[in-house]
């Protein structure tokens, strides 16, 4: 099994962006309307949530929805509000040492990934971020120096919100510290549970518990898997050894200090890297945010894809991933 990933720069939304939205729509519309349509918030219901939710992008939103095409369905996938119910895998831990360092595994299905990494001057906002459904982000970092990153966080309950990725696209389109996004995510709807790591250029952190049932917490956890504070689905928990990794990270973290490349090289390996590729759940990279250079390095072993806002060039890399 193999991945071509590609880096794509544009600073204001123009053909590079319609021209991918265009390659992607026909899985992206098959993905949103699998549970029908009418299971599906209207329109005028979708942009009134993120004006209300998330008012500075709202314009940023109507010109996607332009270039894409401009129809009811377009509209509708790329508000994000209460799309259909997905699950991933992931780990995420900031390393202990001073430099601001965040280093996560993105796991989840790779029929059902951009693949794209893409830098964006959005509303003059620099962000360089892995997009999902090309509006969102799994993870990213931003010009003013801060760094967040998502993983699925073990609850069933399905509510009204907005799917993580474009949490995460509008805290760096708006915020500059660990603080700010705190604010973000304690008020923004959010239709599933995830966990949000948050790191700003001056070592800020914090860790969110998005839940679409209660409030968010927010922690000073500086790691996150694939549960909250405790295990609340036991069957995806055991699958997924959600608790083994976070105990794994929390030991580097607590008994185990270590240069960078050591943290990072452990992602690379198990029980962190994962290779359920053909149950939704293999590692498809890992990225290693560095938030006070504005930089990210992309790893996969024996492969590394650094990319920064000095320099992106726009190159693709093709990766091998294990049949298992």
């Amino acid at each position: 099994m193999s991945l071509t990933f590609r880096a794509v720069s544009e600073d204001q939304p123009g053909p590079k962006w319609a021209g991918l939205f265009a390659e992607y729509w026909p899985a992206y519309h098959a993905w949103w309307r699998r549970e029908g349509l009418r299971g599906r918030p209207t329109y005028l219901e979708s942009r009134r949530q993120i004006r209300t939710h998330m008012p500075e992008i709202a314009d940023l939103y109507d010109t996607l929805c332009e270039l894409a095409g401009g129809s009811d369905a377009q509209a509708r996938f790329l508000s994000f509000y209460t799309p259909p119910a997905y699950l991933s895998g992931c780990s995420q831990a900031i390393w202990p040492g001073e430099t601001p360092l965040l280093v996560r595994n993105y796991d989840y299905s790779q029929k059902a990934f951009d693949a794209v990494v893409m830098k964006t001057r959005w509303q003059g906002r620099g962000v360089i971020g892995t997009t999902d459904g090309l509006f969102g982000l799994v993870d990213g970092v931003n010009d003013a120096g801060l760094a967040v990153s998502l993983t699925f966080g073990g609850r069933r309950e399905v509510g009204q919100g907005f799917g993580v990725p474009l949490i995460l696209r509008y805290i760096l389109q708006t915020c500059a510290t660990a603080d700010e996004a705190g604010a973000v995510l304690k008020r923004v709807p959010s239709h599933m549970s995830y966990n949000v790591t948050v790191l700003d250029r001056q070592r800020n952190y914090l860790t969110a518990y998005l839940t679409p049932d209660r409030p968010t917490q927010i922690t000073h956890a500086a790691v996150a898997t694939n549960h909250q504070e405790r295990v609340e689905w036991s069957s995806h928990a055991r699958f997924t050894a959600t608790v083994e990794r976070e105990r794994f990270l929390l030991h580097r973290l607590t008994l185990h200090p270590e240069t960078q490349d050591k943290f990072v090289g452990a992602f690379l390996k198990p029980p962190l890297y994962s290779t359920a590729f053909s149950h939704g759940f293999g590692t498809l990279f890992t990225a290693a945010y560095r938030p006070a250079d504005g930089a990210v390095d992309i790893h996969w072993p024996g492969l590394d894809w650094p990319k920064s806002f000095d320099h992106f060039p726009e190159d693709s890399v093709r990766v091998d991933f294990p049949a298992a």
